[in-house]
């Protein structure tokens, strides 16, 4: 890892986090997206005190943390992408928050897997907010539906919800949209915000931002 490398990150760091601390309080929680991310910048953020990550994909997870586990037993890691029934377990195994559960068959293929793991995963709900046929989540009508079964029918700790807005429609209306629905079903939680529009994300009530080329610069 280079002085510069490290300098670098930590600037962007300390720089994001304070506009977050503008934005909001209290602010939103700060995830650094590290997938693609050589382990120079991880290492280089993880020196920064960075301590909460997102990845997009378990087998590239797997990679990145599982021998840094051991070194650093605050870290959280976060699933923000797609899940497959077929990686339930790993990602169980792997991950203290999952974020995209968008289906019934997903929510019992994660309950199994906890149950089998002895460990119970805290989940958000992914809410396809601009109803995007090409796009994973529910959708908006469907949420009551998904939260019932997953909480209710499989058991699962549902604690918020997360969404993606188009990348050609504004995304306040979409997180305000997230908002709504987090508050009509009595959820704390509100993942929304990438690098574009993070400070936004938080004055609508985000309790979590996913940055990535904002903090890491670009791939």
């Amino acid at each position: 890892m280079t002085d510069t490398v490290s300098l670098t990150l930590a600037k962007r760091r300390s720089e994001i986090l304070a506009e977050l601390a503008d934005a909001a309080t209290p602010p939103p929680v700060l995830v650094a997206v590290s997938k693609t991310q050589p382990d120079e910048k991880i290492e280089a953020m993880l020196a920064a005190g960075q301590r909460v990550f997102g990845e997009n994909r378990v087998q590239e997870a797997q990679a990145h943390w599982t021998g840094r586990r051991a070194q650093f037993p605050d870290l959280e890691l976060r699933l923000i992408g797609p899940l497959q029934t077929n990686k339930a377990e790993d990602a169980v195994a792997l991950f203290d928050v999952i974020e995209t559960l968008d289906r019934e068959k997903l929510a019992r293929a994660l309950a199994k897997a906890m149950e089998k793991a002895g460990r119970n995963v805290p989940v958000f709900i992914q809410v396809n907010t601009g109803e995007e046929p090409q796009k994973a989540g529910v959708l908006p009508d469907g949420l009551a539906g998904l939260l019932a079964f997953a909480a209710g029918d499989c058991g699962l700790d549902v604690q918020g919800l997360m969404c993606i807005p188009p990348v050609d429609e504004p995304a306040g209306p979409h997180f305000a949209l997230l908002a709504k629905l987090a508050k009509r079903h009595g959820l704390a939680g509100l993942s929304m915000g990438m690098s574009s529009d993070y400070a936004l994300a938080a004055q609508f009530g985000a309790t979590h931002v996913r940055i990535g080329s904002a903090l890491f610069g670009a791939r």
